[in-house]
């Protein structure tokens, strides 16, 4: 008789704030600006192994708010989300795809909130980050490390009215 195969197995064991950061350098004139700030959005993610089948995931947020005519920062927030999960019995080749797609994307929410609370907190208007179609930037990184060249981060810059 043959073995019965095992399922796969995904499982999230813990999502928290591994670090946040938020300066206004130029407090607190800075609140006294009436110019719509450009927002700048850099975005990355990482991953490691912890323990045999459970690994980290953190996707990461630096979120600049500049006044462009003054060149001014109104407020920068960098915020580290990250993830434990536990995943067995799934093909060596499919686990980095679930490290790099699945996970960003059940973190990102958590991203989003804590980026728009953090803003809030400060007292300037939420800043809600559009959806992120990470499974695109995972494909866009694994071109680029095929054709040998370093990944670049994806960033997006939108003005606030």
């Amino acid at each position: 008789m043959t073995e019965p195969q095992q399922q796969p197995v995904f499982v999230i064991e813990k999502i928290y704030v591994r670090d946040l950061s938020l300066e206004i350098p130029h407090a607190p004139r800075i609140f006294l600006e009436r110019e719509a700030p450009e927002i700048n959005l850099q975005l990355a993610d990482s991953h490691s192994v912890i323990d045999g089948e459970i690994y980290e995931v953190i996707v990461t947020a630096t979120v600049t708010a500049r006044l462009k005519e003054q060149d001014k920062i109104m407020f920068l927030v960098e915020a580290h989300q990250a993830g434990i999960f536990r995943i067995s019995n799934i093909p060596g080749e499919e686990v980095d795809p679930v490290l790099g797609v699945l996970c960003p994307n059940i973190l990102f929410p958590y991203l989003r909130e804590t980026v728009s609370d953090t803003v809030t907190r400060a007292g300037f208007p939420p800043v809600i980050l559009n959806p992120v179609n990470f499974e695109a930037i995972y494909h866009q990184k694994k071109q680029q490390e095929a054709a040998g060249s370093q990944p670049a981060q994806p960033e997006n810059t939108v003005t606030r009215h």
